[in-house]
């Protein structure tokens, strides 16, 4: 599916598809947005050979991993971006790679499904005052960042909630919704980073890209870099948060098992000798002498009294109770 947008000098717009592409080929003082929607990865790589993209852009565009990355042309600025599929729940995003081909006059972005970011610059088209490619592509970056900001301050209200819960009382089930986040969050850390590194190089060699108004939209790239550095920076936050949250917890749950260990040994301790008494003066033996004792059954059980007192308090002296 080919979706496109022609804009005049004028700022004036006109949506479309595929016709569009011929009339602004006719007359290219306008600029247009070409999105297209693939399926076969066959048919797109022959429709940008037509529109002049170079052949290892088009390569990395339509690889199925490739990771986020900037790359300058001579007339041409290519740039591959981790884009939003579909929001399953919080931090759970499902991804899909967006190629976007960026010249004078042209924006081409190449996407295998959906994509919330593209859709909410093109219905937005209108309120865009300064319509260029590159402003188009930053927004298009831009509306996916808010969508990855929107849903990291959400979790930062349940990762506050989870730490009220795991300060009452804490269990396994809440241990494994805190290991679930921190992997989902590992991962967007790694898709964040890629994304500000992108933006930074835009900023750091933009002299490569002088087929640009490069000088009007660096406020613009200013803003998003800003916005990619603030998503690494509160992810890693998040993440370390819970961890910590887990390691308190594993360390609770490690101190609670010491002390009923300690109490089980205690206890062990204290019958070990009782019970070897016990079992002494349980063998069938016809000849043991002080079983003729008349008073021997409860010196055996003074015995026992004693050193299961005096164990006591070797232990609470040694504060192991």
């Amino acid at each position: 599916m080919i979706r496109t947008a022609l804009i005049d000098e004028n700022v004036n717009f006109q949506l479309g598809d595929e016709a569009l592409i011929a009339k602004w080929q006719n007359n290219q003082s306008s600029t247009i947005w070409i999105d297209i929607q693939y399926e076969e990865k066959n048919s797109v790589a022959s429709t940008l050979k037509e529109l002049n993209v170079p052949q290892l852009a088009i390569e990395d565009a339509l690889r199925s991993r490739h990771p986020p990355k900037i790359e300058f042309f001579d007339d041409q600025l290519f740039i591959l971006y981790k884009g939003i599929k579909n929001i399953k729940s919080t931090l759970d995003f499902e991804h899909q790679q967006i190629a976007l081909f960026i010249s004078n006059n042209s924006i081409i972005t190449v996407h295998p499904a959906k994509s919330p970011g593209i859709d909410i610059t093109l219905d937005n088209l209108s309120k865009i005052k300064h319509i260029t490619p590159i402003h188009l592509a930053l927004n298009i970056m831009k509306n996916a960042s808010y969508l990855y900001l929107e849903n990291v301050l959400e979790f930062e209200s349940r990762l506050s909630e989870l730490e009220d819960q795991f300060q009452v009382q804490g269990d396994d089930q809440l241990l494994s919704e805190l290991t679930s986040y921190k992997s989902k969050l590992i991962k967007l850390i790694r898709v964040f980073k890629y994304h500000h590194s992108v933006t930074q190089t835009l900023l750091v060699e933009s002299d490569q890209c002088s087929y640009l108004d490069y000088d009007s939209h660096v406020h613009a790239i200013n803003d998003l870099n800003d916005r990619f550095d603030r998503l690494v920076t509160l992810s890693q936050m998040h993440y370390e948060i819970a961890g910590d949250l887990i390691d308190g917890y594993l360390s609770i749950s490690a101190h609670k098992l010491n002390v009923t260990m300690r109490v089980l040994t205690v206890i062990t301790a204290i019958f070990v000798p009782i019970t070897f008494l016990a079992g002494i003066y349980g063998m069938n033996f016809e000849y043991i002498p002080e079983l003729k004792h008349r008073m021997g059954y409860f010196i055996l059980l003074g015995v026992m009294g004693l050193i299961a007192t005096s164990l006591l308090i070797v232990f609470k002296k040694n504060r192991w109770l």
